[in-house]
């Protein structure tokens, strides 16, 4: 059965431990990893670089414009195309974009994967939503993860959860704050041809998410075969 583990992580720009951070995505073991406030400006590219080898992982790199998002991939998959986006914001607001990769899990299907960090602006999450929707169109199987900045109740979200476009995924438990997690801001969302596997947990010390970063990550097993 082709599967896929796909996995979000906001990292806070590495303002925590990094090295926890590396060893919570060497604990879950992603095929794909979604990333939010990474490292962009005095050595970003060096410091995610660093950041993907000590997960384990492969960066495609160039994240400029990207709004602090990319994905990282493991050695199980193989990467077709990947690229960054941004999104128009307001001066002097954080700069906001998004990371979409291309890849073929074992077997050959392809599956399209998008990392977003959606705005603190509820008008600018529903602009940006709708801008990587229309990009991202006709795309084939897609899986769209991230930090939304806000709940099920959000505008942004339900332009995304539409039975016909994508529905959620990923458990159903908050990853933020870290230290005592009381919203679910992390989210997986997938294309409905895309089955869900059973939940496979991954036990981690409290004080290990604390100290990474101040969300937890989030992560889904999913079929992706014919």
């Amino acid at each position: 059965m082709p599967a896929v583990r796909v996995a979000t992580y906001n990292t806070r720009d590495f303002l925590d431990d990094h090295r926890l951070a590396a060893r919570i995505v060497r604990a879950i073991d992603p095929d794909v990893l979604c990333l939010q406030e990474v490292p962009r400006r005095f050595l970003g590219g060096w410091r995610v670089a660093r950041f993907a080898a000590s997960c384990g992982m492969r960066w495609p790199g160039r994240h400029r414009g990207s709004g602090g998002t990319t994905v990282f991939t493991s050695p199980r998959v193989r990467v077709l195309a990947s690229h960054h986006a941004r999104l128009p914001v307001r001066w002097p607001d954080r700069t906001r974009g998004y990371a979409v990769a291309r890849i073929a899990v074992p077997g050959g299907a392809e599956l399209t994967v998008v990392s977003v960090h959606l705005s603190l602006k509820p008008h600018e999450r529903v602009s940006h939503t709708e801008r990587i929707l229309q990009a991202l169109a006709d795309r084939g199987p897609l899986v769209l993860a991230g930090d939304l900045n806000e709940g099920d109740s959000g505008a942004a979200w339900r332009l995304i959860d539409v039975p016909d476009r994508m529905r959620l995924v990923s458990p159903d438990v908050p990853t933020y704050p870290a230290r005592a997690p009381r919203r679910r801001l992390d989210v997986v969302f997938a294309s409905p041809s895309l089955r869900v596997l059973p939940h496979r947990e991954v036990l981690l010390p409290d004080a290990v998410w604390a100290r990474a970063s101040d969300h937890r990550a989030t992560w889904v097993d999913l079929d992706v075969g014919p």
